[in-house]
């Protein structure tokens, strides 16, 4: 009776001359991405079965060594008799419940033992015996313990914390409590607080991202546990805006500070510094003071600070200010607007 011809090859996605060692990488990778208690699509629990099958060929040199012996024009989907000698071949999938390497999993269709008819008219007669990968009874160890398998890690998490600008500018080590959810092997959640202790890197700035190792969700399979990523946030300063490794703030100056120029002392993160004002400095203009910024990575020095004139006038001035500045208005020929 012919049957849909399925092609081993193309559902891994490796090519006929893959070695034994690049089939098991792949099939390692799909069948962690698409195992039912961790992919949770409608369609991985299918995809997850056709792997296995695959694998269950490809991975066993007799049984690759007789699928390769059909041919290569073969197309998935294809009508497929098995050629005589096939009817009658008989493979040991490895007897005992428990055999090395098992992934197996009940109820997940098939024929029997769960495999495709495919599989059956050319590798049937398992005779009850739960196969190497084939029965697909679930076990909650099957990615974890196995000498041929590699454990299924758990899953990785985001998160976001909040420091100060001293805290970025310092370095410092920050505690953090969040509250992580974890998925035992029944798949059932649960929720505990978690202390971390936070290493502010050098170089660190808005939206860097911090990674703890194994610090993420637990495996419910016996793997290592995934890994924490934090997301750093700086909250808002009163003085300066941070622009990457550089900052920014205002600088009020008096008219005759802006005309005159001078010195003023202004406030840093490493502590108050000088600036010098040039004479005819207008509002808006942006003055640098060199590394006075955030430290950048690698120790390749620190931003710049940018203090930016605005020029500002007494509301309410004395006696002799007003007669100062009418005295001024009398004598000065500067005409502020040219149209």
């Amino acid at each position: 009776m012919p049957v849909k011809f399925k092609d081993y090859y193309e559902t891994l996605g490796v090519s006929r001359t893959a070695s034994a060692e690049e089939i098991k990488k792949v099939y390692r990778k799909l069948a962690r991405q698409f195992h039912p208690d961790v992919n949770k699509a409608a369609s991985a629990e299918a995809r997850f079965k056709e792997i296995n099958e695959a694998y269950e060929v490809l991975g066993d040199a007799e049984k690759r060594k007789r699928y390769d012996a059909l041919g290569a024009n073969w197309r998935g989907g294809q009508e497929f008799t098995p050629p005589p000698g096939f009817e009658n071949m008989r493979f040991d999938f490895g007897g005992a419940q428990g055999a090395p390497g098992g992934i197996h999993f009940e109820g997940m269709g098939g024929g029997a033992g769960g495999f495709s008819d495919f599989f059956e008219a050319l590798f049937g007669g398992m005779g009850g015996a739960q196969g190497r990968r084939g029965s697909f009874r679930y076990r909650p160890d099957a990615f974890g313990g196995q000498p041929d398998e590699e454990p299924v890690s758990g899953q990785d998490q985001e998160a976001g914390f909040t420091v100060s600008l001293e805290d970025i500018y310092r370095g410092a080590t920050k505690s953090l409590a969040l509250q992580a959810e974890q998925v035992d092997a029944r798949g059932q959640p649960s929720r505990r607080v978690k202390n971390y202790e936070v290493k502010i890197p050098a170089g660190a700035t808005e939206g860097t991202r911090i990674r703890l190792a194994g610090q993420g969700a637990t495996s419910p399979y016996g793997g290592p546990a995934g890994h924490l990523y934090l997301t750093l946030h700086i909250a808002p300063h009163p003085l300066f805006k941070i622009n990457g490794h550089d900052l920014e703030m205002d600088l009020p100056l008096a008219p005759w500070e802006a005309t005159l120029g001078g010195k003023v002392t202004i406030p840093a993160l490493a502590g108050a510094v000088t600036l010098t004002i040039p004479p005819g400095t207008e509002s808006g203009q942006r003055l640098r003071l060199r590394g006075k910024g955030l430290p950048k990575p690698g120790g390749r020095g620190s931003g710049d600070l940018y203090a930016v004139v605005k020029i500002v006038v007494p509301q309410k001035p004395s006696t002799k200010e007003r007669a100062l500045l009418e005295e001024l208005a009398r004598v000065s020929n500067f005409q502020p607007r040219n149209w």
